[in-house]
């Protein structure tokens, strides 16, 4: 974290960093965010299926958040959320239940047979009355390849030509490669009929993003960076990796850790910007 010592050098009223997320207005959206946004907006109006990957830190939560901030505004869509914090123990009957609970005041019946007619008639109530459900399910990665099956069958469930359930899946790189037909055949329905997006890192958006950032502040970035940093912090974002060979780490967590420590140094060494040098040094 940035130090007090470090934000008065940088002439900062708050850590751009830290806590730095308070409104739909401090989320900041490149190209590649918006359409995975739009697609979410998509997914939860016409019922489809959409899995978002991303590696950790890379504002999956964050972009979830602004999603649901969004359907506020749209009092026709409602949100489904599974509670059970290890999503590998998800089974049908909780998901089952978890859309009985968010979607009525029932209780749950206590059959297989008897929750999924529960369900379908839930469903199938609310969609006639004009107002549609999207399951949205987060570290969707843990997710057993059974239950990933299930929930084709969730998304099967329809009133003519109306689906009742629009699903949102939400996990870290895996769930790219549980969603690979190649490694895992078995769920080739599935993975045909699901929609899959990428959040990918910012390498070619790191000076937006970092001078959003710093003004949201009230900083300017000419005043904390040397014009020539941004190549080098590129640079410096990029992970080695003899299996995967080279790639990019340039996501908010990872660039917000190394600009904090970045900008920590350059204050304890008197420099009045962070420089080129100092992040190759680092």
């Amino acid at each position: 974290m940035l130090s007090q010592e470090t934000l008065k050098h940088f002439k900062l009223f708050r850590n751009p960093f830290m806590d730095d997320v308070r409104s739909n207005e401090d989320v900041y959206l490149n190209q590649s965010s918006r359409f995975i946004l739009a697609a979410m907006g998509d997914v939860a109006k016409n019922q489809g299926i959409l899995a978002i990957s991303g590696e950790s830190g890379a504002g999956k939560t964050v972009l979830r958040k602004l999603f649901m901030e969004e359907l506020r505004k749209d009092d026709d869509i409602a949100v489904i959320i599974p509670r059970i914090f290890d999503k590998s123990k998800i089974t049908a009957a909780s998901l089952c239940d978890a859309i009985v609970a968010d979607v009525s005041s029932e209780n749950p019946k206590r059959s297989m047979e008897a929750k999924a007619r529960q369900v379908e008639r839930l469903l199938r109530t609310a969609t006639q009355g004009g107002r549609r459900h999207v399951l949205i399910i987060e570290e969707a990665h843990d997710l057993t390849v059974p239950i990933l099956k299930y929930l084709k069958r969730f998304w099967e469930m329809e009133d003519g030509f109306n689906r009742l359930l629009g699903i949102i899946l939400i996990g870290q790189n895996e769930l790219k490669e549980k969603l690979d037909e190649k490694l895992n055949y078995q769920m080739r329905e599935f993975i045909r009929r699901c929609i899959q997006v990428e959040l990918s890192p910012l390498d070619n958006s790191l000076h937006d993003y970092l001078k959003f950032k710093f003004k949201r502040v009230g900083g300017d970035i000419s005043n904390i960076l040397a014009e020539d940093v941004i190549p080098t912090l590129v640079k410096k974002l990029v992970r080695h990796d003899r299996r995967k060979g080279s790639c990019s780490i340039a996501h908010p967590l990872a660039i917000n850790g190394l600009l904090s420590n970045a900008m920590n140094t350059a204050m304890e060494l008197g420099e009045s910007v962070v420089s080129a040098d100092l992040i190759k040094e680092l």
